[in-house]
């Protein structure tokens, strides 16, 4: 179950540097009621709801936060329309990028996606172009003390994991999408707080750049779509060769 992910890795450095409260609460929010509209505001019985909440407590979002939310969606506070979008695209080198939105304007998201893939050397493709390599995972990051294998692998294997990644005092945990609570449940029990806890979209294959200037543009191109208001999350399939690393970070 352990393995070496240098596309995980440098996933993760950008998401932290993207973690402002403000903004992640305003996403975690979004994906609350968008749930709770859809199935209702009990937990219970709202797959959807209980995963959003647990992404939510992930990322300590007050419970004043999270009950307005829900209100939100469930129309007691005004009616919420976001529309779920998906586009699809590749940036330079070939990488492949899906940009997840929840938006109430589709023509400001499209604009605003447009112009971070135009503008730094990509395109947009046509829906299922890039899909196809990707799959949909329940995905646990951990770090402090319980990011360590040997502590961690009997329990997330019980629960139904299938890998387990530690490296740089992080502990990445990746299972099947059915597999999300029974995790969420085991982790919870033991005490162990996540950094994060979603579903999202693993890479079945990379593709690693070895040259600094294209590496840049694709990582611009990705903080660009990520600081759009619309956008919930964006998945690369990108590796940063090491010979290039401290290139980009200079």
């Amino acid at each position: 179950m352990s393995g070496h992910s240098k596309w995980a890795n440098i996933k993760h450095k950008k998401e932290a540097a993207d973690k402002q409260k403000g903004k992640m609460f305003s996403r975690v929010g979004k994906e609350i009621m968008v749930a709770a509209k859809n199935g209702g505001a009990d937990p219970a019985t709202n797959p959807a709801l209980r995963a959003a909440l647990t992404a939510a407590k992930a990322v300590n979002m007050p419970n004043a936060n999270i009950d307005r939310a829900i209100k939100k969606g469930i129309g007691e506070l005004g009616d919420v329309v976001f529309e779920e979008i998906m586009y699809e695209g590749y940036g330079a080198g070939g990488v492949a990028v899906i940009v997840d939105c929840l938006t109430d304007n589709r023509n400001r998201s499209i604009s605003e996606v447009r112009m971070a893939f135009e503008r730094n050397n990509g395109n947009l493709a046509a829906s299922g172009a890039v899909s196809r390599m990707f799959k949909r995972q329940a995905h646990f990051v951990i770090t402090g003390e319980w990011a360590d294998e040997e502590k961690l692998m009997d329990i997330v294997l019980d629960a139904g994991a299938n890998d387990l990644i530690v490296e740089d005092g992080e502990a990445e945990i990746w299972a099947d999408p059915e597999n999300f609570e029974p995790i969420a449940k085991v982790l919870e029990e033991k005490g162990i707080v996540t950094e994060t806890a979603e579903q999202t979209r693993r890479p079945e294959m990379t593709v690693t750049l070895t040259d600094a200037k294209v590496a840049s543009q694709v990582i611009r191109m990705i903080e660009r779509l990520e600081e759009s208001d619309d956008v919930q999350n964006v998945t690369a399939n990108y590796i940063i060769d090491d010979s290039i690393a401290d290139q980009i970070e200079e």
